[in-house]
């Protein structure tokens, strides 16, 4: 029988491409990189954006651009970077909604909400603040309550959209608190705060970054935050959980993710750079100025992170019956 006749054909393609593929990573980033903030401009997941995007601009060499694709709770953003290229250009502002509750809260989403994404690292932690329009008669969280107990359903509380942050901690607390409150969600954290101001609906449970800027203009009145401490740059405001709620906890948090199957040289190349852009003085000064934490970290450390809290979340959405409405 006569041998197979051997070929260097596949070592030599091989060869000849090992190089290319080495200098296409190494030439990462030499185009824009989208960063998609999957909600409309003025919420927190916004700011967070627009603080890191100039510092990875400067730092990558090339333009990060923010984008707005809000909708759906944030799923028409996530779409978009979960059926992007593996390439690396384009990435997702995440949080706490998009992530930790929304594979659970929309079922039959049509990509994968958490094996879709590569996780890069954690950005920021931000407490949630109670707020309320000044006319709600209310001058604290127990006397709050003890409206929504006396008036079922007639205090309103908006949000940036079904599974945003807020939605999140209004139904926790109503939960948590047994009184009932009516969900009000928006296409964003900008249009719920205006309609607010405007006394349309009665508070919000959003994040500080995006609240206490009226708070300090006397727009709201600030009741509670859901975090287990006072914040620091707020230490006259109460926590929730000193107020009769014991144990209440409702942490907002961001981080940066992309698609998955992306390189992991370029993961760990953005990962280091966040690192860099987070533990940047000026940059933790701005965050800590608006009640946020600045808390990168590893990629595993996020992955493992996300996974814990839509085990979380999925519990509390089944206890509270919170739904897209």
């Amino acid at each position: 029988m006569e041998k197979p006749r051997l070929t260097r054909r596949p070592f030599l393609a091989a060869a000849l491409a090992a190089p290319f593929a080495a200098h296409a990573q190494a030439a990462w980033p030499d185009r824009p990189i989208r960063l998609i903030v999957p909600f409309a401009p003025g919420g927190t997941t916004d700011i967070v954006a627009r603080v890191l995007a100039p510092r990875l601009t400067t730092s990558l060499g090339v333009s990060v651009v923010v984008e707005n694709r809000g909708g759906a709770g944030g799923t028409v953003g996530m779409e978009i970077v979960a059926r992007a290229p593996p390439d690396g250009y384009t990435l997702m502002l995440g949080h706490i909604g998009t992530l930790g509750v929304n594979p659970t809260l929309y079922p039959r989403l049509s990509f994968d909400p958490v094996g879709g994404f590569a996780p890069i690292s954690m950005l920021a932690l931000v407490p949630n603040v109670l707020a309320v329009h000044p006319a709600v008669p209310a001058q604290n969280l127990q006397e709050l309550l003890a409206l929504a107990k006396r008036r079922p359903g007639e205090l309103t509380y908006g949000s940036a959209g079904n599974g945003s942050a807020a939605h999140i901690a209004g139904a926790a607390l109503a939960h948590a608190a047994g009184v009932e409150f009516t969900h009000v969600p928006y296409r964003g954290t900008g249009p719920m705060a205006n309609d607010l101001v405007a006394g349309t609906i009665s508070f919000t449970m959003s994040g500080g970054t995006a609240v206490m800027p009226l708070v300090r203009d006397g727009r709201l009145r600030a009741l509670g935050v859901s975090s287990a401490q006072r914040m620091q740059a707020y230490p006259e405001i109460p926590t929730i959980a000193e107020q009769g709620v014991p144990g209440f906890e409702t942490t907002q948090w961001y981080c940066l993710v992309t698609t998955a199957g992306v390189p992991a040289p370029i993961i760990a190349r953005l990962n280091a750079e966040v690192h860099r852009a987070m533990n940047d003085p000026d940059v933790q000064a701005r965050l800590a100025a608006e009640g946020a934490e600045s808390a990168p970290g590893t990629p595993e450390a996020l992955g493992t992170f996300i996974r814990a809290e839509v085990a979380r979340w999925a519990e509390v959405i089944r206890l509270t019956g919170m739904r897209a409405d």
